[in-house]
């Protein structure tokens, strides 16, 4: 118990300093640094020896503080006394180490890392074809990511979309990409590059969001399968207009289940066994085969056939419609894992 009363847990929270402020925070403190050095030298000027002229003018003590805190040193004034010497080895050393750990930090904050960052998004982005984006990394989303990774699609080709930082830290832990911002907006879904994605899940929990989001993936591609979480039964035609080609409503469908699970057990969990990947048997989708068409669907070989989507339009394995398979059928079938 004491090593985890003793562990440490940083608390975050935004800068309130923009980045001229920051700046100018980290010149001052050069400044008074260099300041600190320049009063030291010149209250003990006479411990210092200047090889030109013989004599330490203010402006030579500038010139030596300058020099020295930026390890050039000329040797044209030296310190020559016991003093002199101390100062600069106990105080001025010190004051360079922190001048030039200012200056690298800068440079790592304002330069190196953005242009990292930018180099990094760019070699990411290069490998992101035929990928998933995911928005929104709640109970939903993470249950689907991990539902994805099971189906065997490798997480590098999943993208997941949240404006929560530890929501993000926690999807990239998992080792898919991560993109920190607000799904509604063009600019975080083409940072997820939705112009070559294979298919956009959409679980924000909220149903409005869930909306603008779905309009904002549509209008950004046009062709792209989208699939939405809804919770209200009125909303999953509004999402349909905005261009939703599948549509969950857990609530509805747990509610469906709890109901059947009374009389029909073994029935829900064979439905439950069908949803999933990591059951003994899935429920897929496929075009016909050029060798099945004309043929009836009971005849299909692959799995245990159920459906056909022909047009748009479904077409049960009891119904005539399903006698004769047609080219450019979908068929849905049970397959064992």
């Amino acid at each position: 118990m004491a090593d985890d009363d003793d562990r440490h847990i940083p608390l975050h929270r935004r800068s309130r300093l923009s980045t001229t402020a920051s700046l100018a925070l980290r010149a001052l403190l050069v400044a008074g640094l260099f300041g600190i050095a320049v009063a030291g030298h010149w209250y003990d000027r006479d411990g210092l020896r200047d090889n030109t002229d013989g004599s330490v003018s203010f402006l030579d003590v500038i010139y030596f503080t300058a020099v020295t805190v930026t390890t050039v040193g000329y040797g044209d004034i030296v310190p020559v006394t016991p003093s002199a010497r101390m100062f600069d080895t106990f105080v001025v050393t010190p004051i360079r180490l922190f001048v030039w750990l200012i200056f690298l930090g800068s440079a790592y904050s304002f330069v190196i890392k953005d242009s990292w960052s930018r180099v990094r998004t760019r070699m990411i982005g290069d490998k992101l074809h035929d990928h998933f984006i995911v928005c929104g990394y709640g109970a939903s989303g993470a249950a689907a990511v991990e539902e994805l990774c099971r189906e065997g699609i490798s997480a590098d080709a999943i993208v997941v979309v949240d404006s929560d930082p530890a929501a993000i830290a926690a999807a990239v832990a998992t080792g898919t990409t991560g993109v920190t911002g607000d799904a509604t907006h063009n600019a975080t879904l083409e940072a997820a590059f939705i112009h070559r994605a294979r298919g956009v899940l959409i679980a924000t929990g909220r149903d409005d969001t869930a909306a603008l989001v779905t309009l904002t993936a549509r209008q950004l591609n046009h062709a792209v399968p989208i699939s939405v979480s809804v919770r209200a039964h009125e909303n999953e035609d509004l999402l349909r207009q905005a261009g939703a080609n599948a549509i969950i409503n857990p609530v509805r469908l747990g509610g469906h289940l709890l109901a059947r699970s009374s009389s029909h057990r073994h029935a829900v969990d064979y439905i439950a066994d069908l949803a999933g990947a990591a059951g003994c048997v899935a429920l897929c989708e496929r075009p016909a085969l050029p060798a099945e068409v004309g043929k009836p669907l009971r005849s299909v070989s692959t799995g245990l056939a159920v459906r056909i989507i022909r047009d748009g339009k479904i077409v049960g394995f009891w119904e005539p419609g399903a006698n004769t398979i047609a080219a450019g059928d979908t068929i849905v079938e049970i397959l064992p894992v």
